[in-house]
């Protein structure tokens, strides 16, 4: 099965009750770049509040979340596909999956994080507030700090399932950047509206929830998976209108679906 890369939601389930983090369950290069982004992070929410909400761009009526991020590190936690909501997660709809399916979202649907650089959706972690854009006092930028530590973990990881399909949105692209060497195992999905003259042009309301339906999609088909072709197959078989442009100038392929209104 290709490994698949989502979007986080800003939006999350806050687990009432739930072991705490456990970060020796990460993969080991994602270890120490968690350790060091939670430590920035539940010491600015534990400080001054005002402050905090400003960093990270909430207003008053958000200021619980600067709350929250101050207890991560005691926080329940639940597996990150109960975690994440919004339009995307609402969209895959996992819960209504078989188990088998369900196993399949868990292992190879990861979802980009600005606090965890990469999350299985079966993996264990605390509801959070944390954008890739954001800038932590004495902390290097979220880019420099993941982009070596997910570049380890991802070669791999592409290696084994054969083909990435990569459906973060731009502002988390650059935490890790497509290198050029992967271009040819790598799929960019993009989502496009059609327009009554024939043409398309770019989604923005329905582009979340086409990524959440395609996914699903893609889970329910069973399939490998294991090449930019099967995916087109497989869009395809499940009803969706889309073609394959092929690499070019070290960018990776692009899936483009085209939807109606």
């Amino acid at each position: 099965m290709a490994l698949i890369l989502l979007p986080p939601s800003e939006s999350k389930y806050r687990p009432g009750a739930g072991s705490p983090l456990d970060l020796s369950t990460r993969p080991e290069p994602l270890i120490e770049p968690t350790r060091q982004v939670l430590a920035a992070l539940v010491g600015l929410c534990r400080g001054d509040p005002v402050a905090a909400a400003a960093v990270l761009g909430l207003n008053e009526n958000l200021f619980p979340l600067v709350e929250a991020n101050a207890e991560l590190e005691s926080a329940p936690t639940a597996a990150a596909r109960r975690i994440y909501t919004g339009v995307v997660f609402d969209a895959l709809d996992a819960k209504s999956m078989t188990s088998s399916e369900r196993r399949r979202v868990d292992r190879d649907v990861w979802v980009t994080s600005a606090l965890f650089g990469v999350v299985r959706l079966g993996e264990r972690i605390p509801a959070y507030r944390l954008t890739a854009g954001t800038g932590l006092p004495g902390l290097n930028p979220l880019s420099t700090i993941w982009r070596p530590a997910l570049d380890e973990v991802l070669r791999p990881a592409i290696s084994r399932r054969g083909v990435l399909l990569d459906l973060r949105s731009g502002a988390y692209r650059p935490l890790w950047p497509v290198p050029h060497d992967l271009a040819e195992v790598c799929v960019v999905g993009k989502v496009w509206q059609a327009t009554p003259d024939g043409g398309r042009t770019a989604a923005s309301h329905d582009n979340k929830a086409s990524k959440g339906r395609l996914v699903r999609d893609l889970i329910q088909s069973g399939s490998r998976l294991t090449s930019p072709t099967a995916l087109l197959q497989a869009a395809l078989e499940a009803g969706w209108t889309a073609d394959l442009a092929a690499p070019h100038a070290g960018r990776p392929w692009r899936l483009d679906l085209t939807i109606d209104r």
